[in-house]
């Protein structure tokens, strides 16, 4: 559910603790604890209030998603599979969007596709990557070999992953590569 500021004044009263500040006590114990556990916890946490368009002020202002960026270059794949959820659950906002872009998410998300990512990760970084699509970036996203991967996915046993794969080809691929794709799923399918 997306949250009014009127809402979350009227829930968290008088004397309750404000969004920025329990953001802001996220993002302190992340920075501070040494347990991975309670890394991978938090991270969760903040992907998960990604969704709701409110906090996308706070996450620029508390440099949540460079958290996610820098996340993903973590060796732990709950560590990489929460901030690629964080970052597919706030990048449909244009200024977020935009920051991830110019501070290299398209490559950092992409090379976990490529990379034989768990599922979960895979789906969200192939709909962060729809959503990062622009005039700008569809180049740096659309390389020969991730094209190719793609085309692979449409064949893919999970529905979701076939989904998304199929979306991608229709919505961004070009004709060219759209016959590719055909020509593919019909030798797989005999």
């Amino acid at each position: 559910m997306f949250s009014s500021e009127e809402y979350l004044r009227k829930k968290t009263g008088e004397y309750g603790v404000g969004r920025l500040s329990y953001l802001q006590s996220l993002v302190t114990e992340f920075e501070e604890t040494t347990s991975d556990d309670a890394k991978k916890e938090i991270l969760a946490n903040l992907a998960n209030f990604g969704y709701d368009p409110l906090n996308y002020g706070f996450f620029r202002q508390l440099n949540i998603l460079d958290l996610f960026l820098d996340s993903l270059e973590d060796n732990d794949e709950k560590m990489v599979e929460f901030s690629i959820a964080g970052l597919c659950n706030c990048c449909l906002d244009e200024k977020n969007k935009e920051f991830i872009i110019k501070n290299d998410g398209v490559n950092l998300v992409k090379k976990h596709c490529l990379s034989g990512a768990n599922e979960e990760t895979l789906i969200s970084a192939l709909t962060c990557l729809m959503f990062l699509i622009t005039p700008g970036s569809k180049k740096a996203i659309l390389t020969e070999d991730f094209t190719k991967r793609i085309i692979d996915w449409s064949g893919n046993p999970n529905a979701r992953i076939k989904n998304l794969a199929t979306i991608f080809i229709e919505d961004y691929f070009n004709k060219e590569d759209k016959v590719k794709s055909e020509d593919q799923a019909s030798v797989a399918n005999h």
